[in-house]
């Protein structure tokens, strides 16, 4: 199959901006699916791994919350077809001990969702003659068309809008998996979530789906009356004593917190407003903290790493898309959509909180 033309966002230098360009991207070979992308959630991974970039990995595509239409599938394809409408979400191997035991957040081949190219040095992704790192997330879908694979492609009902459906490859499946996976508060048990960006929101959405009683923290006050009339019970700035403040509304602690934030303050923070027993999913990537043991140990206090919500796509992606249709998870009301020429206002937005989720369309 002849190679597809298409507009894309690309990083060119260490730190530097996305740069819209026309890339050429090779038809899928025997394991891959062609996707024509409607959408993409711009992430905050996107974000930092552009700034971590080094030259050898550049010039590179990224992009891995992609939503669109499949066009083309590889000859060993069984699973999607052509006019199909998928979501694009991480790539696994489905054969280490991770993924054989439902866990393919933790894959062992953590490659497959790192950039590269194909055997001996070749690439899906050229422009003009000039190779290109691609394979994100096994997608890099900040291109009008990607390529992924089976293993890492969700059908979507066909009236699921795009836009809607990009989110959940990545961000909605992380805060919301946390909730729904990894803590399972029962109703009523007080849960708290530190960070209300899309992440965040998304947990504050599971989790008063779930019926628990939710309390949200975040400096930025439109986010906090947006997490109040999402359900949660209150929501706090950072700067009010907000264990002081939560242990006085759930009557000495919380069971369960969430941190979105990777902060070692914030984290220190979900620690003390825990609760005997309680349980706290670290979900922020960022410095490393100091765990006081004795503070674990008083109160019994379960600390949880979580990847990408602990969700197996196939079967989370349509659970979150049956909450949405019951009106329980209203993605709507934290999806800001933006043309995708305009990437750059999109992180600058998303960097001063103007913006919770932006999420780029194609015309």
């Amino acid at each position: 199959m002849s190679a597809r033309t298409a507009r894309a966002a690309i990083v060119e230098r260490p730190g530097g901006p996305f740069v819209l360009d026309e890339i050429e991207v090779d038809g899928p070979q025997d394991d891959q699916v062609l996707v024509r992308i409607d959408a993409v959630g711009l992430c905050h991974t996107d974000i930092s791994t552009r700034a971590m970039l080094t030259e050898r990995l550049l010039p590179a595509v990224l992009g891995h919350e992609g939503a669109g239409v499949v066009e083309a599938v590889g000859s060993r394809v069984r699973g999607v077809g052509p006019g199909d409408h998928v979501v694009c979400t991480f790539r696994s191997c489905g054969s280490c001990t991770s993924c054989t035991t439902g866990a393919p957040a933790y894959c062992t081949a953590r490659g497959l969702n790192s950039l590269g190219g194909r055997a001996a040095g070749t690439s899906a992704l050229t422009r003009r003659g000039e190779r290109l790192n691609g394979g994100f997330f096994g997608q890099s879908s900040f291109a009008r068309y990607a390529l992924a694979y089976e293993s890492n492609v969700v059908t979507v009902p066909a009236g699921v809008p795009a836009g809607v459906a990009a989110p959940l490859g990545c961000s909605v499946q992380t805060g919301a998996g946390a909730v729904l996976n990894v803590l399972r508060p029962t109703a009523g048990e007080p849960v708290v979530v530190l960070g209300t960006g899309a992440v965040g929101m998304a947990a504050v959405m599971a989790a008063v789906a779930s019926g628990a009683d939710v309390i949200a923290v975040d400096p930025v006050a439109s986010r906090r009356t947006l997490a109040v009339e999402l359900g949660a019970r209150a929501a706090l700035d950072p700067v009010d004593d907000p264990v002081g403040a939560v242990r006085d509304l759930t009557d000495g602690g919380a069971a369960c917190a969430v941190d979105t934030t990777g902060r070692p303050e914030v984290v220190a923070s979900a620690l003390d407003l825990l609760g005997p027993r309680g349980r706290l999913a670290v979900l922020g990537i960022g410095q490393s903290f100091p765990v006081e043991p004795m503070t674990l140990m008083s109160k019994g206090i379960t600390v949880r790493g979580v990847i990408e919500g602990d969700s197996v796509p196939e079967v989370f992606i349509p659970r979150l898309l049956a909450l949405h249709a019951d009106g329980r998870l209203p993605l709507e009301r934290i999806i800001t959509r933006m043309p995708f020429e305009t990437i750059e206002d999109a992180v600058a937005a998303s960097a001063c909180g103007d913006v919770i989720k932006p999420v780029l369309t194609f015309g």
